[in-house]
């Protein structure tokens, strides 16, 4: 087998916690120049003021990297990636780490979880994330959205973020797009654990492959996927109002109107390759490092309890 071999003892709640928050911020740290290519691609067209004021015109994942590299350097590529990392440790701790648990509170003990049960567990997690974390999502997106020109918003830093925005925006401000966000994490939570559940789940039962890395990347690699094709339409609308002005859109059901009136439906799968390369690489590098702590994590308890 390759990598750590699976433990007899099953990992706990905590580990689950830790880990989940852990693969996450390493697979962020990897994959965040993607991410950033994605927020610029979904928000480019949204408003005149944007080709008035000269702004780089984005072509494709890795001519927006390319661009940001030569206008505004290759930092440019991590803006907001302090803000990321806050937001993995708040946010996938809750919603990947606590996925098991409560599936089984849903399922009152039973080892084989339905897809109805496994869906709820999805959707609940997933929304308990957002409660907690929003408003490093805010932060994270403008940030990244951020394009070094005259005019443009700036902040100084992560904690000036925070600051600036409770400032000028009011509380509300750092939970802009709490709704929008509830439903694509919804959205992405179901998709992105269930279905890597179920591809892992098929896999073992089937023996077509055992429980190790080449299993778990094919589990991964599918469902950031088919997160990607259910989720960009709601993570594009959630990127363009969490970045938009104060009374540009009147809730995010206009923002996602709005879109559709003036640049047509394929508007909300603006960013798609990117999305998907982010979140493929990102599912595939997340879940891999996730398998592994929580097995090494309980293989290091399992050594303090009996050292003889």
């Amino acid at each position: 087998m390759v990598g750590f071999k699976p433990t007899d003892v099953p990992p706990t709640a905590a580990v689950k916690f830790v880990g989940a928050g852990t693969a996450a911020c390493i697979a962020d740290l990897i994959t965040f120049p993607l991410d950033t290519a994605k927020v610029r691609l979904q928000i480019q067209g949204e408003s005149k003021l944007a080709i008035t004021a000269k702004a780089a015109q984005y072509k494709g994942v890795f001519g927006t990297m390319a661009t940001m590299v030569k206008n505004e350097g290759p930092r440019s590529l991590y803006n907001g990636l302090v803000a990321g990392l806050q937001r993995q440790m708040s946010f996938a701790s809750v919603r990947i780490g606590l996925y098991d648990s409560v599936k089984q509170f849903y399922t009152k003990g039973s080892e084989h979880a339905g897809i109805g049960s496994r869906l709820l567990a999805g959707c609940t997690t997933g929304a308990m994330a957002v409660a907690v974390a929003q408003p490093t999502d805010v932060v994270k997106v403008r940030f990244q959205a951020q394009a070094r020109m005259e005019g443009a918003r700036q902040y100084q830093g992560t904690l000036d973020a925070y600051k600036t925005i409770a400032r000028e925006e009011g509380i509300r401000g750092l939970w802009k797009g709490t709704s929008p966000n509830i439903t694509r994490n919804a959205l992405v939570n179901c998709a992105e654990l269930v279905t890597y559940d179920l591809i892992k789940d098929t896999l073992l039962k089937y023996n077509l492959m055992t429980d190790n890395l080449p299993c778990h990347f094919t589990s991964a690699f599918g469902a950031g996927f088919c997160t990607t094709v259910i989720a960009s339409p709601v993570d594009v609308v959630k990127t363009r109002y969490m970045n938009s002005a104060p009374g540009q859109y009147g809730s995010a059901v206009n923002c996602a109107l709005t879109m559709l009136r003036k640049e047509g439906p394929l508007a909300f799968y603006k960013g798609f390759t990117p999305s998907f390369l982010r979140l493929g690489s990102w599912n595939v590098v997340m879940f891999v490092t996730y398998e592994q702590l929580k097995r090494a994590m309980m293989a290091a308890r399992g050594s303090w309890e009996a050292p003889f």
